[in-house]
């Protein structure tokens, strides 16, 4: 196979989460090497549909996932899973993003098999801490919220670009330092030091995002910070919630309108909901 968009689709399709692991980690390396490369005579992407998973975790809506504390052995646990859960599906939107955008410069193919790669070794961190925590990937239930996104932006690389690395990945960013905080009080370094990894490395995807998402503005001839707010209202409703990690984001590309308008649009969001 000399084709990247099939070998993506081949790492998309796996269900096993170590096959996946291990083809991902393969695909890089064939593309790093210069065996693989986009090719322009690939048949086109089949309509998005479930990326390849196992059977378990069983997939609720995002409000039925039970909020554990992190007091206990158990709600550690459940964080952990969280986070792999997250992980996972972003590997799956990694490769997807590679399988479903054509004609693309190679960069552009290189930042998310990259990219790629990164979540699968922070799934592999995270399931090892799981099973020193007694459980594995798929014992507590999980949403799917990333991959619902996925499949509403298919048909738009720009939609993509803007709203699953920079709104739902970006999120990450914002959470982690609190979640490292309490887990450091708590005394479980081992899981500060995973997830701090993480924190450090997804700002590098979140700035891929950001670059691709202002390359497809360019190309389109449209304005970046005002059609990353008319897409996140048309997609999600302006539904946010602070505070931001804005150093991090910073570091990922946003620029001061952009955070100012998030923080004020998170803002209002609060006062409505105190109101309601």
């Amino acid at each position: 196979m000399t084709d990247l968009h099939a070998a993506a689709r081949h790492c998309l399709d796996a269900t096993d989460p170590a096959e996946k692991l291990r083809l991902t980690h393969e695909t890089w390396q064939a593309f790093l090497a210069g065996s693989l490369r986009a090719d322009p005579a690939s048949p086109p992407p089949e309509p998005i549909g479930p990326p390849g998973r196992p059977a378990r975790p069983q997939l609720v809506n995002a409000r039925q996932v039970p909020q554990r504390g992190l007091g206990s052995a158990e709600g550690r646990a459940a964080l952990v899973h969280a986070v792999a859960h997250i992980e996972f599906n972003a590997i799956n939107l990694a490769w997807d993003a590679v399988y479903r955008y054509r004609g693309k410069p190679d960069a552009y193919y290189r930042d998310w098999a990259s990219c790629a790669d990164d979540e699968a070794r922070h799934f592999a961190l995270l399931s090892g801490r799981l099973e020193e925590l007694g459980h594995a990937y798929g014992d507590f239930d999980a949403h799917d919220a990333l991959w619902a996104m996925a499949e509403k932006t298919a048909h738009s690389d720009t939609a993509r670009m803007a709203l699953v690395p920079r709104v739902l990945e970006a999120r990450g960013l914002d959470v982690t330092p609190g979640m490292i905080e309490r887990l450091r009080h708590l005394g479980d370094d081992d899981t500060v030091a995973i997830l701090e990894v993480i924190l450090r490395e997804e700002v590098a995807h979140v700035a891929a995002g950001t670059r691709w998402y202002r390359h497809c503005c360019e190309r389109d001839g449209v304005e970046p910070v005002e059609t990353f707010f008319e897409l996140l209202r048309d997609y999600m409703g302006v539904s946010l919630r602070g505070p931001f990690n804005l150093p991090a984001r910073r570091q990922a590309g946003f620029d001061e309108r952009e955070l100012d308008r998030l923080v004020a649009l998170a803002v209002q969001e609060g006062e409505q909901q105190r109101r309601a």
